[in-house]
């Protein structure tokens, strides 16, 4: 029995020792090895091009950016010439920035991350508001005026789907856009093409700022949601003969859901970061009306606390705490800068008016 067990597990030891050295394992082996080794390196180029995809664009120079463009074509830099060179070169970031644009993408690492496409619909926001007040008011003397040609089809083509990743693509519907605001931008620059008009008034530019008021508004209020809070409903507040479609509670509970906190603060992140850049815009295209009315002062202070916006995140996560608790809360943060920017905002609104 002895002997049979010693036999058995000699057997044994051969026939592993055979399987080891056999032509096909040694082979099977080798494609694992292979495999393996393919996996590990194509998640480290994944990690490693995720993290470069998501660093927020570097702000630009716009003054500088404007005389660019004016070379480009030949031109001198007249009235609007900044603010429309802004607004085309906040669509290239978009389409041109490591990775490309990432809110349609079907292919890791694209399709993977999270933050940037919310980024890009922040700034996409703000380049769609413009190209609505150019479209509407900028480019038009009064409520009678015909609208620019080529305003007509980059203000449409910025608000085209921006997840399509197909027939046609988000890429080349804004490429359309970009190319409409390029032919504008070259006869607003043209003497003998007095057609294309960007006239700047304080009118225009209050009403614009309006539109840049509700946009910080709400963002600080879903940014502060983040914790949740209980509101009450002042939606009619001020008004008595006032009236909404439907009956609402007399308070609320809001909160935004822990999946969409960092949704939230990284599209505030993108809005914020393109309006750094038309803020400046507007102070070079708009500076007589802003000395006229002595808020210059006021429109760099709004500037300055959107900057905080963007100052560089050393967590790794948007981290949720409460209050005054030992873990930061980024949203609200955010939206204190946010409501600090929006209140001196509302300053210079007033300036424009009364100044």
């Amino acid at each position: 029995m002895e002997k049979r067990g010693f036999l058995s597990r000699l057997g044994g030891m051969a026939s592993k020792w055979l399987w080891l050295y056999n032509p096909l394992a040694v082979k099977a082996r080798g494609v694992f090895y292979v495999l393996v080794s393919l996996l590990l390196i194509g998640t480290t180029l994944t990690l490693v091009l995720g993290i470069w995809w998501s660093r927020t664009p570097e702000l630009f120079d716009v003054k500088t950016n404007a005389a660019e463009m004016a070379k480009e074509i030949g031109a001198k830099p007249v009235t609007g010439f900044t603010t429309t060179a802004t607004v085309i070169r906040l669509g290239q970031t978009l389409l041109e920035k490591p990775g490309g644009y990432l809110s349609n993408d079907i292919m890791p690492p694209g399709v993977l991350l999270d933050n940037m496409p919310n980024l890009e619909f922040g700034i996409l926001v703000q380049i769609r508001d413009m190209t609505r007040a150019m479209r509407n008011d900028f480019s038009r003397s009064q409520s009678q005026s015909v609208e620019d040609r080529d305003l007509i089809i980059a203000e449409p083509q910025f608000n085209f789907d921006s997840e399509s990743w197909i027939l046609p693509d988000t890429e080349g519907e804004y490429r359309k856009a970009i190319k409409a605001l390029k032919r504008y931008l070259s006869r607003l620059a043209n003497v003998s093409e007095p057609d294309a008009q960007f006239y700047a008034r304080a009118d225009n530019l209050h009403d614009w700022l309006a539109l840049v008021e509700k946009r910080l508004g709400s963002l600080s209020t879903r940014l502060s949601a983040a914790i949740g809070q209980d509101r009450l409903n002042v939606d009619l507040a001020g008004d008595s003969a006032g009236s909404q479609s439907t009956p609402a509670p007399p308070s609320a509970r809001v909160k935004t859901p822990w999946s969409l906190i960092d949704d939230v603060f990284f599209e505030a992140r993108g809005q914020c970061w393109a309006l750094i850049e038309l803020l400046k815009a507007v102070e070079v295209d708009f500076a007589s009306v802003l000395s006229k009315k002595n808020a210059r002062i006021s429109l760099k202070q709004i500037t300055r606390e959107l900057e905080n916006t963007q100052d560089a995140i050393w967590s790794p996560v948007i981290l949720n705490g409460r209050g005054f608790a030992f873990v930061a809360n980024h949203s609200l943060i955010m939206a204190s800068y946010i409501s600090r920017a929006n209140a001196a905002l509302i300053d210079l609104k007033l300036l424009l008016e009364n100044g």
